[in-house]
């Protein structure tokens, strides 16, 4: 089955005190309450909201005639899945070659999501695609290595691979602002596009499910014979 999800407009992201804890939509299965395994400084509940600019991760060429989103979890198993059996060769057949303009927006089910997204975008776009690979590929690993220490500790291990030090990684992960940007982004878009489950797709605006390679490259070519 495909993971599901559902939220409401109430999705907030405060720091405490005693650490980063992220409130998400009362209406979720599971609420996901969390402390990072670290300290943060700044009590942001009652601010205004945030003014950072959430970068659109794309690839290929920004005039492509095709316009492919995929919204995806770095902790959902069929976007990894997804990732290894498709998009290589969606990469390589449709990205590259200038067909289709392709963007990734990740969806928050967890704090594990949003600490890999955090790190990934720390990397910068140039870099961040290669992450975003990264982190799928080791998906079983590293979303299952434990405890909040132990995942952690994991996801520090990937951005040190990408040459951020560990500076730059504590820097990123008590980003308070940028947490709650991201998570109003994430429900601004998701809400909008009606999405509901991981992975999706929008074709030049169409929502599509999960597929394989051959009904993914079926529905690519009969948009560019139309176009």
């Amino acid at each position: 089955m495909l993971r599901k999800l559902s939220f409401t407009l109430g999705a907030v992201a405060v720091l405490m005190g005693a650490g980063l804890w992220l409130s998400w939509p009362s209406s979720m299965t599971t609420e996901a309450e969390f402390t990072l395994p670290f300290a943060a400084t700044a009590q942001t509940d009652d601010s205004e909201p945030s003014e950072v600019e959430i970068v659109n991760m794309v690839q290929g060429d920004e005039n492509a005639p095709i316009t492919v989103v995929e919204y995806a979890s770095l902790t959902c198993p069929h976007c990894a899945s997804f990732h290894k059996e498709v998009y290589k060769d969606l990469k390589t057949n449709y990205i590259d070659s200038g067909k289709i303009r392709f963007e990734f927006r990740e969806v928050y089910f967890d704090k594990y999501g949003i600490w890999a997204s955090m790190i990934a975008r720390c990397t910068g776009p140039d870099r961040y695609f290669g992450v975003i690979d990264l982190m799928m590929s080791t998906q079983s690993t590293w979303a299952r290595a434990g405890d909040d220490l132990a995942i952690i500790s994991e996801l520090r291990k990937i951005g040190r691979l990408t040459g951020l030090q560990d500076d730059q990684l504590q820097s990123c992960l008590q980003d308070a602002d940028k947490l709650r940007a991201l998570v109003a982004w994430y429900k601004e878009n998701a809400t909008r596009d009606g999405i509901r489950s991981t992975p999706t797709f929008l074709i030049d605006g169409e929502v599509y499910k999960n597929m394989n390679y051959d009904d993914f490259a079926a529905v690519l070519d009969e948009k560019l014979a139309e176009k």
